[in-house]
């Protein structure tokens, strides 16, 4: 089968591998119809995050189940399903205390699992699904067409931006500023609405996300940066900062942006990747009873409820997806995104 291997920086390519097989009674073959290219993705295409060997890469998709080992229950060959970018056994103590992005048996598309057996990416045909019934979210009836770039969305952004909303408290009437304007960004918006938020703050200097952001529930732009964000910011929130921030970049700035437009005795929600050395500035943080919650979201805890919404139409975070390449494509995806003329790339095998 093709799958999508990362050589070095901006080295991607399409190569040819093995197909998977079902290596535990536990384990699903997925014939993916739908991936994407992750933010994350680029840090190592852009050399930040070193490649000493090629490795296969991808780690959201929707597909159809085409086979299913002996003790897999809960789907079946033919059923169209979500899968989280992280899996988890769901029988560990943090399974079930609900964050499965810790398992002690976890692993990640494109990695090797606990006893060395390749998960494959999922930017490729065909994937291995361990863990299956822990993992595989089945939609009630196959999906239209147009459903599944949202659909998708549920493997990790929406899911993500969702728990950069819950980390920062986001509630009905709440004030909230977001930082970061990728998918999970603006996914992050969506999800402050869909949590009752009066008044939102989306921060983002490129028109067509701010139009996103609008279309998600913004109710305000701001398009500086730094110190002039913050002070934009604040001026529009009466000087007091905002009860809720959500920081969905992962650098040293955007975390500072974050906690300078929160309120005394706000929350910060934070879920972006860590680059750039990002730290917590604890004497300002103790001094005005800043609170900082997040980090890997566990999606899919969340994927039920953000499923029924989906399907109910109620949201539509596709939107976040303007370009759609097939797989032959996929290093024009990653260009792409890298050079920033598109949000998120959505790739079809």
């Amino acid at each position: 089968m093709r799958a999508t291997v990362l050589h070095g920086p901006r080295d991607i390519r399409l190569d040819q591998v093995p197909d998977p097989v079902l290596h535990r009674p536990t384990d699903a073959l997925v014939r993916v119809v739908a991936a994407c290219v992750c933010g994350s993705d680029l840090w190592g295409y852009r050399g930040i995050r070193d490649t000493p060997q090629p490795r296969r890469i991808g780690h959201e998709l929707v597909g159809v189940v085409e086979a299913v080992g002996a003790d897999v229950r809960t789907v079946r060959p033919g059923d169209f399903v979500i899968a989280p970018f992280a899996l988890g056994d769901g029988t560990c103590p943090h399974c079930r205390n609900g964050f499965p992005t810790s398992c002690t048996h976890g692993v990640m598309w494109g990695e090797l699992d606990h006893e060395g057996l390749l998960v494959d990416g999922a930017q490729g045909e065909l994937v291995r699904a361990p863990f299956a019934d822990a993992n595989l979210v089945a939609t009630p009836t196959f999906p239209a067409d147009e459903l599944i770039p949202s659909l998708l969305t549920l493997s990790d952004v929406m899911g993500t931006g969702h728990h950069a909303a819950v980390s920062a408290r986001v509630t009905t009437g709440s004030t909230v500023v977001v930082v970061g304007d990728g998918a999970v960004g603006l996914c992050g918006v969506l999800a402050a609405r869909r949590l009752g938020a009066d008044r939102i703050v989306a921060m983002s200097r490129h028109p067509a996300r701010q139009a996103v952001a609008t279309k998600f529930g913004a109710t305000d732009i701001v398009a500086e940066r730094g110190p002039e964000g913050v002070a934009a910011v604040l001026e529009l929130l009466g000087g007091i900062g905002a009860d809720a921030v959500l920081e969905c970049v992962g650098t040293r700035e955007s975390m500072q942006q974050a906690l300078d437009t929160t309120r005394p005795g706000g929350f910060v929600g934070y879920v972006g990747v860590p680059a750039g050395g990002p730290e917590l500035p604890i004497a300002q943080m103790f001094g005005a009873n800043l609170n900082v919650a997040g980090g890997v979201a566990p999606v899919r805890r969340y994927l039920p409820g953000l499923l029924s919404d989906v399907l109910a139409g109620e949201i539509d975070p596709g939107i976040v997806f303007d370009l759609t390449l097939p797989l032959g494509s996929v290093a024009e995806a990653y260009a792409a995104m890298d050079e920033r003329r598109a949000i998120k790339t959505l790739i079809r095998p």
